[in-house]
């Protein structure tokens, strides 16, 4: 079903709407943009279970696959901020994914092994959260100076790869801190 550009752009996103078009399903992170509070957020934990996935791949096939989904949420956000008149609709959560991702996976990578996948999981999600809430600078700059798809995106790329530089100095500081049993 093509989105209609001649619907009003105050129109409500309906979860019906989203199911029916896979361009929405992409940018709203199946229907977890929709969340009435903290869409970013939800969209977040939806991501988990396909971080989790691309955490079994080969380093270049999730590298290349978090690639591509960054490419697919720059379009299917753009016509969703389209569909809403607004670039950075908060049912937009693509960009949140391909957060999370380099917040988990980049750590990840580097230090597999040091601890289990879990704590990447976790640590990479709470630390871009935070980013992604706080803005420092870089985020807030494309947050606040590129109003556009690439902005929506890349201010949640920052996010993510500061997050995966916290994550990844508390893994190797845990392991001098905390002795081993």
């Amino acid at each position: 079903m093509p989105i209609s550009t001649e619907s009003s752009p105050a129109a409500p996103l309906k979860l019906r709407e989203v199911m029916c078009s896979p361009t929405l399903l992409v940018a709203t992170w199946f229907g977890s943009g929709l969340a009435p509070l903290a869409s970013g957020t939800f969209g977040s934990l939806a991501a988990l279970p396909f971080v989790w996935l691309l955490m079994q791949l080969s380093i270049p096939l999730a590298l290349l696959l978090t690639v591509f989904l960054f490419f697919l949420g720059v379009a299917t956000g753009r016509v969703l901020g389209q569909r809403m008149a607004e670039p950075d609709h908060g049912a937009i959560v693509v960009d949140e994914v391909v957060g999370v991702l380099l917040a988990v996976l980049l750590p990840g990578w580097l230090l597999a092994g040091w601890v289990p996948g879990y704590v990447f999981l976790m640590g990479g999600f709470i630390a871009f959260r935070a980013y992604d809430i706080l803005k420092p600078w870089p985020v807030s700059y494309f947050d606040k100076r590129w109003k556009n798809a690439w902005g929506v995106m890349l201010d949640d790329v920052f996010a993510g790869l500061m997050a995966a530089a916290v994550v990844a100095m508390a893994v190797i500081l845990s392991t001098f801190l905390v002795p081993a049993n």
